[in-house]
């Protein structure tokens, strides 16, 4: 008896040929309607999966290969006298091959159609051939990615599929199906929690390694919901590490949550501001960040991409060697030229113009990344052993402006303060950060007590000031924006802020011990906001 194969497919990459080599190696080929006739068209030998059913596809396609003529050919155990006994009574043939790509849900999910029109594009057919082929690879070849065509060929030319390579394809159909399951799921599903996590993650690039030289790693993309990642392209440079991969992704947020004027994004919770905060000050239009072990080392805003590149350099000019940069605008030939002054992994922008490209390709290392859309992801996903932990993403910058001191900040003082605690949110916690000029004077970030994090955001505040002083840079007078990611549980850090000048604290409050705080500021002669949004970054 000849092997049979059924071949439904949508996507027709490389399928030609895998029909080709299989009737030469005197195969019978089954396919679905379009599949069927795309083969014919070919002059490829090919019989409509309806003459073996006996039954024509309905409902407008819906059913066609959904019949005991097709399953059963697929599920029937050869060597089991039973199985074959039920098979010739039915008059079913056994199937050996199975090659099927499902409808592409996820992109039309995307493309604007209507709930109903999406829902037809809900493969049922496809995902169930799969299964059960797979179910049974010990008897069935399942081919579900066209990328898998030619090592099959081969070993069929060779004579058979071996069954560890047939059960690596089995194990792939059940992923794809479950990822597809995922993508429907969550399409359909209304609970931003649900009681059973739907993913649907599809491997984009298999790293050298992961954080050190023997954790094996691979970057996977969310299929129905890509994000910055997706649409990411890299110029030049290096192939992109597990840790390159990090930091690119935090210096890409901070640089957006500062607006992304080529896409017309705003900054981060911009539109609350404008309602919350007193004669809200509009703040400069440019970003860079710059990233060094996930961690901003330097933040600043500038009216040119040069000034604001050179702010963030100041705050920290040891930090930033071998770290990434991020811009929220297109990197210039004056920027790219003070880029090139030093050792940096990655650029990432949203574009670059033709001279700052060249400029940057004379490091042959240096990885360009262009980045076409801002960040859209709504989840966080934190694994822990056996399990993942979920949360939103922390899109709310302020609830309210409230302000807990005798003195009121300045008004001059605002645009610091919301730069302060935009910037602080992107820190490891505990975070502090002191502010001037719309600029990261001093970072104090992921320390195990708040105290520690202001010392060394106004120790690293203080020796910023005295060297741009030095250079020229600066008028040399010190910060008075301090900026918290969390409450003050003691006056410590008020009592430090006061003595290196600092003058106005943002922070969320909500402390037990706010009241202390609220004192030593009265006290010392510091004004005080409460926002009533905490930022921890662990």
């Amino acid at each position: 008896m000849k092997k049979r194969a059924l071949i439904s497919v949508f996507n027709k990459e490389g399928i030609t040929d895998l029909a080709a080599f299989l009737t030469a190696s005197g195969w019978e080929l089954l396919a679905t309607g379009g599949t069927f006739r795309y083969l014919q068209d070919r002059q490829i030998p090919v019989i409509d999966v309806q003459t073996v059913t006996g039954f024509p596809e309905c409902l407008d396609g819906r059913v066609k290969t959904l019949h005991p003529a097709v399953h059963g050919g697929l599920l029937a155990k050869r060597q089991n006298p039973a199985h074959r006994e039920t098979l010739e009574k039915a008059g079913f043939v056994p199937i050996d091959l199975v090659c099927v790509n499902l409808y592409p849900f996820s992109e039309k999910a995307r493309a604007g159609l209507s709930h109903e029109e999406t829902l037809e594009f809900i493969d049922i057919g496809g995902t169930a051939m799969l299964r059960s082929a797979a179910k049974n690879y010990q008897e069935v070849i399942v081919l579900s990615d066209p990328t898998d065509y030619p090592k099959a060929i081969r070993a069929l030319q060779e004579g058979d599929l071996p069954q560890d390579h047939r059960k690596a394809l089995a194990g792939k159909a059940f992923a794809l199906t479950s990822a597809y399951d995922g993508a429907v799921a969550r399409y359909l599903l209304e609970e931003p929690l649900p009681a059973y996590l739907p993913l649907s993650l599809k491997r984009v690039q298999v790293l050298r390694y992961g954080e050190n030289y023997h954790q094996a790693a691979t970057l996977y993309c969310e299929a129905d919901n890509p994000g910055a990642f997706a649409a990411m392209q890299q110029l030049s440079g290096k192939e992109l590490s597990y840790n390159n991969i990090r930091d690119l992704d935090l210096a890409w947020k901070v640089a957006c949550a500062f607006g992304l004027p080529a896409d017309g994004t705003p900054p981060l919770g911009e539109a609350d501001l404008d309602r919350i905060v007193p004669d809200f000050p509009m703040l400069p239009p440019v970003c860079c960040v710059a990233v060094k072990h996930n961690t901003p080392c330097g933040i600043a805003l500038g009216s040119s991409l040069l000034e604001a590149y050179t702010k963030a350099y100041d705050c920290d000019p040891v930090s930033i060697f071998g770290g990434i940069v991020g811009c929220n605008a297109p990197v210039d030939a004056p920027t790219a030229k003070k880029l090139v002054e030093l050792f940096l992994e990655i650029i990432v922008a949203p574009d670059f113009d033709a001279e700052a490209l060249d400029i940057l390709k004379q490091k042959k290392n240096l990885r360009i990344m262009k980045a076409s859309f801002s960040p859209r992801q709504t989840k966080e996903y934190i694994s822990v052993d056996g399990g993942l932990l979920v949360q939103d993403t922390d899109q709310q910058l302020l609830e309210r402006w409230e302000v807990v001191t005798k003195l009121a900040p300045n008004p001059e003082d605002r645009a610091d303060m919301i730069f302060g605690m935009r910037a602080v949110q992107y820190v490891k916690s505990n975070a502090v950060l002191v502010a001037k000029n719309r600029a990261a004077l001093g970072i104090g970030a992921g320390e195990t007590n708040r105290i520690w994090a202001a010392e060394l955001a106004l120790n690293r505040a203080q020796r910023v000031i005295v060297a741009t002083a030095v250079a020229g840079t600066d008028d040399g007078a010190a910060p008075r924006v301090l900026a918290s990611d969390a409450f003050f549980p003691f006056p410590d850090v008020i009592e430090a802020a006061a003595a290196a000048g600092i003058k106005t604290i943002i922070q969320p409050g909500g402390s037990q011990n706010d009241q202390p705080s609220i004192e030593a500021c009265d006290k010392l002669g510091l004004a005080m906001v409460f926002t009533r949004i905490r930022h921890f970054k662990h």
